[in-house]
Formats: C-alpha cells, structure tokens, sequence
C-alpha cells in the first residue's frame, strides 16, 4: 500500500469573515489532497475552526448569544465557501466539540504529568486581540492593540526545555519546514533565549475555553488547544488509536503570520507528550493588493464569493494556484485575473477544445476519428505528453505547484500552434485520414492535459472529459476510442472583458 497523505489547513478563526487568504490555503491543500487520491495513495484532508478565547466570548456577548450560539451562527460562513470552491475535505473539526476537548485534556495532564507545565505569576503586558502577553519589544513596534497591563497566576509550558532539541531537529531535517528562508527565520528565532509559554487564562476573566483537567479554575490558552485539532480529529487516545494510521501529517499547510506558533510551539508540544512531529510545516506567503497586504482596515480585502459569482469557481482555483509561487507574496488584481483567464483558459484550453470538436462535429460525425500511423508531428506530442506527466509528478510532489500549471499550460499552447501549424481544417478536405489523425493528437493531448489540471479545476476539466467521452481514462497514451461519440458543448471559457 502507498505512504498515506495526510494535509490540514490552519485551524481558522471563528470570528473572521473568510478572505482570498482563507480560500487560496484550503484550495492549496484540495489541490494536493485530489492530486495524491487520484495517484493512489490514502489521503485525509482536514481543516476546521478555533471556536474559543476572548474575541469569541466577547464577540458573543455583544450579540446577546452564548458564546456556543454565536459559534454556530458564524460555521456556515466558512462551510459555505468551501462547498461553493468545490473542497474535498475529509473532515471538518470545531475546537468546541467534545472529542477536541477530551483529547486537549489528555495531552495537557501527559505534558503535566511529564514535569513541563508549572504555576507562576506573572506581570507584563496583555494584548487582548492576540489573546497572549508580548514583550516590551514588541510593545514597541505598535503593532499590537488593546494593550494592557496585567499581573496574574498562570501556568506556563517548558518550552525552552525542548529548544535545543528543536534546533536540531530542524537541522537533521532539511523540509521539516518549507520553503527554506523560512526554516532559517525560525533558526534566528531559537537563536535567542526562548521563553516558557502562559498556557492558561484565569475563568475570572476568561471562562470560554478547555478547562485545565489539573485545575478547573483555567481554562487553556487559546493556541494550545487549537493546534491539538491536527490529531484530535484522528481520534488520538493513549494508544495512539485511529492517529496510527495517518500521523504524523505530510503537510501543515499555514500562511507565514502563523509559523512560530506552529514551527516552535507545536513541536515542542508534541516532544513533551511523546508524538511524533510533523513532516513538513508549508508556510506560505500573502495576498497582496498593489503591493500592500489586504487589511479590512485599509478596505483592499478580496471577497472570494464575489469572485466566484463573477467568474465561476474553477477560473478563480486556476488563478489563485496559478499566480503565486508557493511560499512567495503574490498581487491579486482583478485586471491580471482577467488576463490569466483570457490569455490561458480562453484563448489557449476552451479554444483548442472548441476547434477540435467542432472539427469532428462537421468532418467526422461527432465521432473520434482514427489515429492512423503516427509521423514525427505526433509522435513528438505522444513524447511531450510522456515527458510532461513525469515532469508535473516531480513539480507537484515537490510542491511546486505554480511550476507544474504552467508544464501543462506550455504543453496546451505547442498543441495549439500543432493544430496551427497542420491546418486540419483546410486539410480534411483534401486528406481526411491526415486531418483525422492530427484531430486524435490534439484531442489526446488535450485529454491528458485535462487529467493533469483535474486537481485545480475539478469540474471543467471533468467537463472536458465528458466531452471527449473519456471520463474514465488514464494519463496514458491512446485514451481516446476512435468511434466514440463526442457530446455537443457551450465555450467552456467564455472569454470576458
């Protein structure tokens, strides 16, 4: 049996509205998790909701709702957009339900049980809208709002107990974080002195939470509940359970903003209960708007719905995996989007489509004519077709995704200037077998190119191929049957202004 696949999302937060960063994370993880099914291998996709802290019990308290009311009124937002962008997620966890909670409080009384968790007071400064004490340091940068001082007792987490021990870790394992600047971001970061984790807040002040199993009067901090989610949602017990079978995860796939959260405080957890460690944490970047990060502040955020409406679901999947290099910033206008879509889904993949069945409609009686003996035109596109699927392997299991499109889109494009270039249209009339067999090539390449790009746009590619009525095949030479009947079809991309 092949390796299993096992992909999460970041646990999002509840109270946010989804944005254009939510969708491109979730469609990144869809993509890889369509990409590693369809090549055999067991693959379970998580994603899901942080549903507590303050902002939540605020929030809901604003409302006149429980902070429980307020949580389910808020799901619908997030498992609507994913229905609506077509994600194949496997399952989707909510920090409130029980089985989050049981396994938050196994892993606390193992880390407690272990000697690393411990009660101190502490007096520093508070951000309520990061839910955690900052520095002076940090103070400084006046990044942070709603600041206040607070002197309280808390328990706190050994985090530097595991730091030298992380930092080796990391050095003994090249992808354990991806891409590599940001692996040297958090080497920089251990660099330094490493202080313990407050991993508690007083139910005095905070009461919408995990209860500590050791001591009901805290509840936990926010974040070490909710980076438990990646195993409580593979139903992790002491003998390790249903987890055995898909952890440690392939991917964490998170945007940089939370990467020390993730890269220093999850791993040293799961050091101090005994779990293993993730194989790789995937931080990519942002979404920028003429160069600047999108901010609900400045009034430059991309509502993703709104996309969808305007331009149909697979279009805007293609354009988000399309156009950022994974882990580098990229811009979003919607003159680039149009572009994109006009330049490669209009002009270069629905027109091959449409010149090709139109072809067979008028010459071939809607049928898939015979590939006849191949010349050294077809045989160079059978070759390129070969080399391509080798290629897009190593780009996609390389996660470079961006990379792997655009094998494809150069691919789509050579068959273009094919079809250009031998003219079946003006040649039917004089060789129909030769028109035929150029028709089956390009019908073929276009197959293939379909089966390729099935992980980012789902359902136009299974269009395609149920145009082609090869719904069924293969990334193999010759899937297309000579006899069978093509189905009539719309412009699959309509081009738009």
């Amino acid at each position: 049996m092949k390796k299993p696949f096992f992909i999460t999302t970041p646990i999002y937060y509840v109270n946010d509205k989804p944005h254009i960063g939510h969708a491109y994370t979730t469609i990144l993880a869809d993509v890889f998790a369509r990409y590693y099914r369809k090549k055999g291998s067991p693959t379970f996709f998580l994603t899901g909701l942080d549903e507590h802290g303050q902002k939540v019990q605020e929030a809901a308290k604003e409302k006149g709702l429980t902070p429980t009311e307020h949580c389910d009124s808020m799901v619908p937002r997030f498992t609507d957009l994913w229905n609506k962008l077509h994600i194949s997620n496997d399952d989707f966890i909510r920090t409130t339900e029980p089985r989050h909670k049981k396994v938050v409080q196994m892993i606390l009384n193992k880390v407690f049980e272990a000697g690393d968790i411990y009660e101190a007071e502490y007096e520093g400064l508070y951000s309520v809208s990061e839910e955690r004490f900052i520095t002076e340091k940090e103070f400084e940068t006046g990044q942070f709002r709603d600041i206040k001082k607070l002197k309280e007792k808390n328990y706190f987490f050994k985090m530097s107990k595991y730091q030298k021990r992380l930092i080796q870790h990391i050095k003994e394992n090249p992808n354990f974080i991806q891409p590599n600047h940001r692996k040297n971001e958090i080497l920089g970061f251990l660099g330094k002195p490493l202080n313990d984790l407050c991993i508690s807040r007083p139910k005095s002040r905070l009461n919408w939470g995990v209860e500590l199993p050791f001591d009901s009067k805290y509840v936990t901090y926010v974040w070490f509940d909710a980076l438990i989610n990646y195993i409580s949602a593979l139903g992790y017990d002491e003998n390790h359970g249903a987890s055995r079978d898909w952890w440690p995860a392939s991917y964490h796939l998170i945007g940089k903003d939370i990467l020390t959260t993730h890269a220093v405080y999850w791993p040293t957890m799961l050091m101090s209960a005994g779990i293993n460690l993730p194989e790789s944490i995937f931080a990519h970047g942002w979404w920028l708007m003429s160069d600047s990060k999108m901010s609900k502040s400045i009034g430059n955020v991309v509502d993703p719905i709104n996309l969808i409406d305007d331009y149909g679901v697979d279009p805007v999947r293609y354009y988000l995996m399309r156009e950022m290099v994974l882990g580098q910033d990229a811009n979003f206008t919607t003159e680039l989007f149009k572009s994109r879509y006009n330049s490669e889904l209009a002009n270069d993949f629905g027109n091959l489509l449409s010149r090709i069945t139109t072809l067979i409609n008028k010459n071939f009686s809607g049928k898939i004519p015979n590939p006849g003996n191949l010349d050294f035109s077809e045989m160079k596109i059978k070759k390129d077709s070969i080399s391509l699927c080798l290629s897009f392997d190593v780009s996609m299991k390389s996660m470079r995704l961006n990379e792997a499109i655009e094998l494809v889109m150069r691919f789509i494009s050579s068959v273009n200037k094919y079809m250009e270039q031998n003219a079946p249209w003006k040649l039917v009339k004089e060789d129909k077998d030769t028109a035929g067999k150029i028709l089956y090539t390009a019908g073929e390449a276009l197959r293939i190119s379909a089966l390729l790009l099935s992980p980012i746009m789902p359902k136009k590619t299974k269009d395609i191929l149920d145009i082609l009525n090869a719904f069924d095949s293969k990334e193999k030479w010759g899937g297309l049957e000579p006899g069978a009947k093509i189905k009539d079809h719309n412009p699959l991309f309509p081009r738009i202004k």
